[in-house]
C-alpha cells in the first residue's frame, strides 16, 4: 500500500512540472529581443531625443509635401526652445517638449504662428489658459496679433504613451489631429455642427471667437 502511495504521488509530481504555471489573467509572452525593445520603448515617458531626431519625428506631423523645406523648431541639451531647422517655405513644425508628460509634435501654417507664438511667451511668463486666452483674443481684437485670412491647418500627433520609435522612424501609440482655424467662424457661416455627430467628423470649436476653428480627428 505504502508503495502505491508513493507512485501516485511521484506520478502527480511529474505531470505538474510538465505544464506552464499561470497566474489568473496573466498572459505569458516569449522575451524576444523585439519583445524587449518593445516593451522598453511602451515605456518611455520625457523622451530625450537629439536634434536629428527631434526634426525627424517634428516633421511627421506635417503634410508629406511640405517636410523637406519646412522650419522645426526643438529643444537644446539645457531644455531651451530654439530653432533647429530653417525653413523656407509656409510650414512650422515643433517637436515634442521632453520635459512634459505625454508625446506631442505639431506642425502648422505659417500664417498661424503670430498665435502660437504669443502662446509661447504667454507660457513663459506662467499665464493661467484664462489669462492667456484673455490676452490673445484682446491683442486679435486690437490688431496686435494678426490672425490667418484664410483657413489655416495645424496638424497634431500626441498620445500620452506616445513615442518616436528610434530604430523604425515612426511614431507610435499617438493618434493624429487636424485643427482647421477659420477667425471668427461660426455654424451659420461653415454649416458645421458645435459637436462631432459621430466618431472622427468634423465639428466647429470655439464659434464666434478668434480661435475658432473645425476640428477633425480621424480614426486610427
Amino acid at each position: 500500500m505504502r508503495s502505491i502511495i508513493i507512485l501516485f504521488s511521484l506520478i502527480i509530481l511529474m505531470s505538474s512540472c510538465g505544464k506552464p504555471s499561470y497566474k489568473k489573467n496573466e498572459i505569458l509572452k516569449p522575451q524576444t529581443e523585439e519583445a524587449t525593445k518593445s516593451i522598453v520603448n511602451d515605456s518611455v515617458v520625457n523622451q530625450k531625443l537629439n536634434a536629428e531626431q527631434q526634426i525627424a519625428s517634428a516633421l511627421l506631423a506635417a503634410p508629406v509635401e511640405v517636410r523637406d523645406k519646412a522650419m522645426v523648431y526643438g529643444y537644446g541639451e539645457s531644455g531651451e526652445f530654439m530653432v533647429l531647422r530653417e525653413g523656407s517655405n509656409e510650414f512650422v513644425c515643433i517637436a515634442d517638449d521632453p520635459e512634459k508628460d505625454g508625446f506631442q509634435v505639431v506642425g502648422y501654417h505659417i500664417s498661424l504662428e503670430p498665435m502660437m507664438a504669443k502662446g509661447r511667451t504667454l507660457n513663459t511668463e506662467g499665464k493661467s489658459r484664462e489669462e492667456k486666452e484673455a490676452i490673445r483674443e484682446e491683442e486679435a481684437k486690437s490688431g496686435k496679433m494678426s490672425l490667418p485670412e484664410t483657413p489655416a491647418t495645424l496638424h497634431i500627433y500626441h498620445g500620452k504613451n506616445g513615442f518616436y520609435n528610434t530604430d523604425s522612424g515612426l511614431i507610435e501609440n499617438a493618434k493624429y489631429r487636424y485643427v482647421v482655424y477659420i477667425p471668427y467662424a461660426t455654424q451659420e457661416s461653415t454649416g458645421l455642427s458645435l459637436a462631432p455627430n459621430a466618431s472622427s467628423h468634423p465639428w466647429l470649436m470655439f464659434p464666434g471667437k478668434y480661435n475658432a476653428h473645425i476640428m477633425i480627428t480621424p480614426e486610427n
